[in-house]
């Protein structure tokens, strides 16, 4: 942390420290969100979150200013895309019906269902059916509504991962079980899925250099990724759903709208 004459953190030095690292994480989050989105508007939240983190910031907290601006910026980004709808409720919709078409394939056979069985079950032809993929570039992991984001006087998505001195232990619990069922998830996504998510968040390649990796088209990586995240939402959520019928403590699911 950098501090001025005063003994107080400097602002204006930290804010251009840290401006490129805003502009990384707009490029890295663009790569997989739908072409309506400006890169721009996104470095411009970004740099809100920064601002707020600079400002929030304390060494007590117990963790690196980098680690903490990170969350705040990628927070801020996500914030001004949920508030622009950048995923229109129709996309939407047609993703909670793959989703639930990946859920009851899954049940039926024991394993990950094919496009081609994706799109048969969903009434669609295979070209249909990855149009739709493309189109819904962007579908994220997990939406706020999913969390729970502060409405209804739940708590903020990025309030309950900022270190504290007083963490929850169930708040605690049940994100390791999120986590455990994610991994299970990502386990279970057909082998070049897996490589594909691998590339992209391990080794953070762009979809160009995964396509030059997989063979395929930076397009078709696109829709590979809109497909492995349908797969991971299908398997946490339902896991989430049914460990909350049995009486497990969870977060209630919520609709997106």
């Amino acid at each position: 942390m950098t501090y001025n004459a005063q003994g107080i953190p400097d602002k204006e030095q930290l804010v251009s420290q840290y401006a490129p690292l805003v502009k990384r994480i707009a490029y890295h989050l663009m790569a997989r969100l739908p072409p309506n989105v400006q890169v721009e508007d996104l470095i411009q939240n970004g740099m809100i979150g920064l601002l707020d983190a600079i400002a929030r910031y304390e060494d007590g907290l117990g963790a690196q200013f980098e680690t903490y601006a990170v969350q705040r910026v990628r927070g801020a980004m996500l914030d001004g895309l949920r508030e622009n709808d950048w995923l229109p409720r129709g996309l939407r919709r047609e993703m909670r019906r793959i989703e639930a078409a990946i859920n009851t394939l899954e049940q039926k056979h024991g394993r990950a269902p094919q496009e081609g069985e994706l799109a048969e079950s969903l009434g669609m032809s295979l070209e249909e059916y990855q149009k739709l993929l493309l189109e819904a570039r962007g579908h994220q992991l997990v939406y706020f509504e999913d969390l729970g984001d502060g409405e209804d006087g739940g708590e903020a998505f990025l309030e309950r991962h900022l270190a504290s001195e007083q963490l929850d232990p169930l708040a605690m619990l049940l994100d390791q079980d999120r986590r455990v069922a994610l991994v299970r998830a990502i386990e279970n996504l057909p082998e070049r899925e897996k490589l594909m998510m691998a590339l992209y968040y391990d080794e953070e390649l762009n979809l160009r250099e995964i396509g030059e990796v997989l063979g395929v088209t930076e397009s078709r990586v696109c829709q590979l990724h809109t497909q492995a995240i349908a797969r991971l939402r299908s398997s946490v959520l339902d896991e989430a759903s049914v460990a909350q019928a049995r009486g497990k403590p969870g977060r209630p699911r919520k609709k997106q709208t």
